[in-house]
């Protein structure tokens, strides 16, 4: 929880230093700099993902190992960015580079099916006791097809999301995620609003959003939809967000939800993508110990290749067996991919996996506290599995709302120029997340802690 009193910020201060660090990080990238003026010429913005631009230029990594990653002026860095959490194995692992390159000598596609899928969707089945399965190469084709597959299933259109939640890039779900206080519109009935140019109006028609923690207001809304003859086909969230830092989930409240959408007759899909198998073995379905109808998994789960998955009920799957759904896709189960993923689930994420990540966390958590409650800054740690972020608040966050009012954005910009600048590799621009890798150790964890505290110490001097 937030520190109950604290410190006055010096809003100057905190611009001094936010100059100061980032003269520093523009003078150590300067090799990114020109990297930069040479993707220009070519690349779209220089980048190949726009969540990847940065002012005044990205910066460009060379290479990593375990924990680690170089950039191209040959800084050394803790990693705890790892690819928007898709690294939690480490950077080249051993034992999915001897899977792939055992695979890569028997061909590395085929469009036909091989036996490492057969593997990778029975060990999916077991850790998330969700029977049928299918592949897909990104997490934003996870969530399109499982909304498709929904859609069919229900025979309606519309959807239910959390407000401030991202679930992929395709146009569905591209609705109400990040906009400014002022634009949410009422805590009932928050505004539907396209996020960035290129979406359709008739597409953000079909798309309703409800604030997270709210299982109340979410069946008001389902039940005016209703009303209006717009019953959802699905809710689709984050069992814990993981675009505002990380935003857990109160108690009693995704058994709510399940609840619910059960009784409506809705198909509740779990976006597992970020936290699938960076919470726990069978991600935030085994962490909260609630089960949806579909989960949908990426990032993670393909040991640094491509991979996504979705996983249903028998009778969701039914109308993919039966062709009502055509899901498709060429590189859908690639053998480069799945051989990648069978090492990764039955060599990497082992139990012990788990039990090393709660204990990293854990002391990565009680350090940042304990940061927080030695300089009365206004703030706090959350987090869970791998994941976990300060929050700099003076209240909890528990929604897009509240974090909206209450995150203090130059603070996380802050904290992040301090990790760039003192070998913490973390999310570019973003606010405060980390994710801890398998092969980081107590000490890349004493070093994070170390940064913050220097930065607090700065701060409040």
């Amino acid at each position: 929880m937030p520190v109950t009193e604290t410190v006055q910020i010096d809003r100057e201060r905190v611009a001094e230093l936010t100059q100061r660090e980032t003269e520093r990080l523009n003078e150590r990238t300067k090799g990114s700099g020109d990297m930069f003026r040479r993707a220009n010429v070519h690349l779209a913005a220089g980048v190949a993902s726009s969540y990847q631009l940065r002012d005044p230029w990205p910066i460009y990594l060379s290479h990593g190992a375990g924990p680690k990653v170089w950039d191209v002026d040959g800084n050394e860095m803790y990693d705890f960015h790892n690819g928007f959490g898709s690294m939690v194995q480490g950077h080249a692992h051993p034992a999915i580079g001897h899977a792939i390159r055992e695979r890569y000598d028997q061909g590395t596609h085929f469009a036909a099916p091989t036996e490492d899928a057969i593997i990778v969707g029975d060990e999916l089945a077991r850790r998330w006791g969700l029977p049928k399965w299918r592949y897909t190469n990104s997490g934003s084709e996870s969530t399109m097809d499982g909304i498709r597959i929904a859609r069919a299933f229900t025979g309606r259109d519309d959807v239910l999301k959390i407000f401030g939640s991202y679930h992929g890039h395709h146009d569905t779900v591209m609705v109400s995620i990040g906009v400014d206080y002022d634009s949410i519109g009422p805590r009932e009935r928050p505004n539907s609003i396209a996020y960035g140019g290129g979406i359709p109006q008739s597409t953000v028609d079909h798309v309703f959003a409800v604030h997270f923690n709210d299982a109340e207001a979410m069946e008001r809304r389902i039940v005016e939809l209703e009303q209006e003859g717009r019953k959802p086909a699905c809710v689709i969230m984050e069992a814990a967000m993981m675009n505002l830092g990380v935003v857990l989930p109160e108690p009693g409240y995704l058994e709510a939800v399940r609840d619910i959408t059960a009784r409506h007759g809705i198909v509740l899909i779990f976006d597992e993508v970020k936290t699938g198998l960076c919470i726990a073995p069978g991600g935030a379905t085994e962490r909260f110990g609630v089960r949806p109808d579909m989960v949908t998994l990426a990032k993670a789960l393909g040991g640094g290749f491509p991979a996504g998955a979705i996983g249903m009920s028998e009778e969701l799957a039914h109308v993919v067996e039966d062709g009502t759904v055509y899901q498709v896709g060429t590189y859908n189960g690639n053998p480069l991919t799945m051989a990648a993923t069978r090492a990764n689930l039955l060599e990497v994420l082992t139990p012990d996996a788990y039990r090393h990540l709660d204990h990293l966390n854990d002391r990565l958590l009680a350090g940042c506290t304990e940061v927080i409650e030695k300089y009365n800054l206004p703030g706090y740690a959350v987090g869970v599995g791998s994941k976990g972020c300060v929050t700099f608040a003076t209240t909890k966050v528990v929604d897009y709302e509240t974090f909206k009012f209450q995150q203090d954005a130059a603070l996380a910009e802050l904290a992040w120029l301090y990790n760039m600048n003192r070998g913490i590799f973390m999310t570019p621009g973003r606010e405060e997340e980390w994710t801890l890798s398998v092969t980081h150790t107590d000490a890349s964890v004493d070093t994070y802690i170390s940064v913050f505290d220097e930065m607090a110490r700065d701060l409040t001097a």
